[in-house]
């Protein structure tokens, strides 16, 4: 079962005196790039946070983020009193007439009159987030999933179509080679040669042979049968499906360079036009 790489999972968790808010979304890449925004207090978690989040998604490009917001009345701001009682004293010599409400005013826009505590990470309260962080994963790979199930229903339907427009290909075959035939003969009788019938027929396979799309069609059935063999298969991803879709092409385009007819032309760009549409799709697929 394949797996899209675009998704998004989100967690909520309410702690006494702060709401926590994790948000993972990713869109599809290469390979990882994970950007990861958290606040300063759970920095020293970063790395482990990393690995966990490259162990569930794998690829994608990737946005994980923690957002907090206080819900109490407290901060981890506090005035530095000392400080500001110093400029008080300070701003007083010089300011002699000024009142006590006028100094302080002027002592609090002084540098380093407000300090931040710093906070510990507490053990417990990041354990209740690690389940938030668990939570935020496990919804953005049940999205992945429901995205998959789309992508697959899609891959069906566009290989349905080439097999379809292949097989009406195959179908107007023998109205191209009889016309081939009639063009030749035509040709000969209006330079009214005499020509060795036996030679004609050998060369008439020959040059037959050459526009032959048989192999072609038996290729490209193979890379049809391949490509849903693996979209069913339990290590599906995108990397394979993207390189049949290669193969998937080369045939595709080998049948347009032999098939001189322009109903047959017509049904090969129909094919490019549903194979063009796997591979747009293939990209989002982990």
């Amino acid at each position: 079962m394949i797996q899209s790489m675009t998704g998004f999972g989100k967690a909520t968790l309410q702690l006494p005196t702060k709401k926590i808010t994790v948000e993972v979304k990713s869109l599809n890449s290469k390979g990882l790039d994970l950007n990861v925004r958290i606040p300063s207090l759970y920095r020293e978690m970063e790395l482990g946070l990393r690995t966990q989040i490259a162990a569930a998604l794998e690829r994608g490009k990737v946005d994980f983020s923690i957002y907090i917001e206080n819900t109490a009345e407290q901060t981890s701001t506090k005035v530095n009193v000392p400080i500001v009682k110093a400029y008080i004293a300070q701003l007083r010599e010089i300011y002699i007439d000024a009142d006590e409400t006028e100094l302080m005013k002027m002592a609090v826009r002084m540098p380093d009159t407000l300090k931040v505590e710093r906070e510990e990470i507490d053990l417990n309260e990041w354990a209740q987030i690690k389940n938030s962080i668990d939570e935020s994963l496990n919804n953005i790979r049940s999205f992945r999933k429901d995205e998959g199930l789309s992508l697959e229903k899609e891959f069906q339907l566009r290989i349905a179509n080439i097999r379809q427009y292949m097989n009406d290909t195959l179908a107007l075959d023998p109205e191209r080679i009889q016309n081939i035939k009639d063009r030749l003969q035509t040709a000969i009788s209006e330079l009214e040669a005499n020509v060795d019938q036996n030679r004609f027929e050998q060369e008439l396979i020959y040059y037959l042979e050459k526009l032959d799309i048989t192999e072609e069609k038996v290729r490209l059935t193979n890379h049809l049968d391949y490509f849903l063999e693996t979209l069913n298969g339990t290590e599906a991803n995108g990397r394979k499906l993207g390189f049949i879709t290669q193969e998937m092409g080369r045939e595709i385009n080998t049948m347009g360079s032999k098939s001189n007819h322009a109903q047959m032309q017509k049904l090969v760009v129909m094919m490019k036009d549903e194979l063009e549409k796997i591979k747009e799709q293939v990209l989002n697929v982990l």
